[in-house]
């Protein structure tokens, strides 16, 4: 199996490269105005970026609302204490490469709207209302109220009291550290009332409450042992490290893509171990650790997350000159193929270019098995399978494999019938339908069984002629075709003629019946002022089209017809060129 030597510097000719992108604004959009101060700002995503940072100012270079902070793969900032209201704001993207660093990408601005009224209420997070055997070196933290700019709070041993905390105004955090360890098994009272300048929110719950536990020491933060804060080219299946902290039982560890979600693991409680595998993680990002301890006094406070980033991997990923590299094969095969009903062996190929192949059957959803390897693939029957396309490359830190693959779906298909051919007359030209039967996916052609074909069944604006219309499974189960030749006259009488001298419906006479038997003693034919054209016999080859040996103009022409008994049949019909 062919495998490919990569460089140290991760610079590889012949692979698939672009010119690096920049983010669009979603949300708030360039120069919109209006923005509520609690909006989410979200942005397009780039390829092969390993994290977005961004800033928020003032200015077109200001960062005093949000200095540069990475939000890690996440698309999506929301501000913690919303923004400043009735403000022109500029966020700045940057671009982190693990190659490049922070590319200063994208610059916008919006405004936030006036806010005219007071806030709403909060609530307390933590502890919980109710809560009970709380830490007593506990902080209180509460919830973000929409356009509140500042927070009222109180902390006491009685309803509304505030023995522990006389009323302290809280901006530019949601938390409050009381200045002193709480009492011990004690019920503490908490009034928090947000606050802007149009006033207090109102109608709120009086207090919230909690108890606290026996008097005990909180462990302190862990510190990380590996991989390191910052720490890059992290291998996909790490085992994640971190000192032993005294007097704790257990540790509470959190890892996400971003410092706002902990998509990898969620709090898990790893009790007294100081380690723990990861079983795969996505190369060229960033991941955000936090390690709590714990102990029967509660959580430590205050623990901070640590960052690392993985291996660039397959990509895709940016280079040291702004290009992106992709190392795994593309691969367009279908979401969808037919199996014939009436073939022993349906196969298909692998259509694109690839050190190696692989065909899973998929029995249920997270749960595949392997059916074959190799470009070809023998379809047992109707079901959801997965093709893999795979690369192999060498490197320092040894052999690797870049994949790509297409779920697809195999659906019974067969040869088309053709059961019915409808022709609809227009204005000088004529509409084809076909009608199928069969379990297929048909498209449909005219003149050649080489096509070209159309999904369609039906031809509109055709000239006056005959044709053979083709039908074909596009899996390949078959084809089938039908002649087609208009009837273009009613009662005997056509509607149309075309005397243009190509020898077909170049006269216009009436069309004897199979039968023989020619009912028509004589027929006049009028232009639409009245005015007598042309008479024909029952033995005329029929009206050319001319008058006194002069093409008439295409248009609407009238007739008048006598059968042997005397009786009258009059209609007009088009003539057209």
């Amino acid at each position: 199996m062919l495998k490919k030597l990569l460089c140290a510097a991760g610079l590889l000719l012949g692979l698939p490269m672009a010119a690096q992108e920049c983010p669009v604004p979603v949300f708030p959009t360039d120069g919109q105005t209006g923005v509520a101060v609690d909006a989410t700002l979200s942005w397009t995503p780039v390829d092969g970026v390993t994290a977005y940072n961004i800033t928020i100012g003032t200015t077109p270079q200001g960062s005093e609302i949000l200095p540069l902070a990475s939000v890690g793969s996440s698309t999506r900032y929301t501000p913690p204490q919303g923004f400043p209201e009735n403000t022109t704001l500029y966020v700045t993207i940057y671009l982190f490469n693990l190659s490049q660093g922070n590319t200063e990408c994208t610059t916008y601005s919006f405004t936030t709207a006036d806010v005219t009224t007071p806030p709403g209420c909060t609530e307390m997070l933590s502890p919980a209302d109710g809560a009970e055997d709380v830490p007593v070196a506990t902080r209180i933290r509460w919830r973000y109220s929409p356009t509140a700019t500042a927070y009222r709070v109180r902390v006491g041993t009685t309803p509304g009291g505030q023995d522990l905390v006389t009323e302290q105004v809280v901006s530019g955090a949601l938390e409050l550290a009381p200045p002193a360890d709480l009492p011990a098994e004690t019920t503490i009272y908490v009034r928090i009332v947000p606050e802007n300048e149009n006033g207090v929110a109102t109608a709120c719950p009086v207090d919230f409450s909690f108890t606290t536990g026996p008097l005990a020491t909180l462990p302190i933060c862990a510190g990380i042992i590996y991989p390191q804060d910052g720490e890059s080219n992290v291998p996909l299946t790490p085992v994640i490290q971190w000192n032993a902290v005294p007097g704790a039982d257990g540790y509470v560890v959190s890892i996400g893509t971003s410092p706002f979600e902990n998509d990898i693991l969620d709090n898990a409680d790893l009790r007294n171990t100081t380690e723990t595998p990861i079983i795969r993680l996505e190369p060229n990002k960033i991941f955000f650790i936090t390690i709590t301890p714990y102990n029967t006094a509660g959580q430590a406070q205050g623990c901070t997350y640590t960052t690392f980033s993985t291996i660039l991997g397959c990509g895709p990923y940016f280079d040291a000159d702004g290009n992106l590299i992709d190392l795994r094969p593309e691969v367009s095969f279908p979401e969808q193929v037919g199996i014939c009903s009436d073939a022993a062996v349906n196969t298909v190929s692998a259509t694109d270019a690839a050190d190696g192949y692989r065909w899973y059957v998929i029995d249920s959803p997270g749960r595949e098995r392997l059916l074959a390897e190799g470009p070809d693939f023998d379809i047992p029957g109707e079901g959801q399978y997965r093709h893999e396309a795979f690369r192999t490359y060498s490197s320092p830190s040894g052999d690797f494999e870049c994949t790509a693959s297409q779920v697809f779906e195999a659906v019974a298909s067969e040869a088309p019938s053709i059961t019915d051919t409808r022709v609809t007359l227009g204005v000088g030209v004529i509409s084809l339908e076909v009608q199928v039967q069969g379990t297929g996916q048909y498209e449909y052609a005219l003149g050649s069984p080489d096509g070209p074909y159309q999904d369609s069944n039906r031809f509109t604006n055709l000239p006056l002629d005959t044709y053979t219309v083709y039908v074909r499974d596009k899996n390949g189960c078959g084809l089938d075709q039908a002649r087609i030749q208009p009837d273009l006259s009613v009662e005997g009488f056509p509607r149309f003629f075309t005397p243009n001298g190509d020898g077909t419906n170049d006269t216009w006479q009436y069309v004897v019946p199979a039968s023989g038997d020619n009912p028509v003693q004589v027929i006049y034919i009028f232009d639409r002022y009245g005015n007598l054209l042309a008479s024909l016999g029952p033995g005329s080859a029929g009206w050319d089209g001319t008058f006194n040996g002069r093409p008439v103009p295409p248009s609407d022409y009238w007739y008048r017809a006598v059968d042997r008994n005397g009786g009258v049949v009059m209609g007009h019909f088009v003539l057209k060129r």
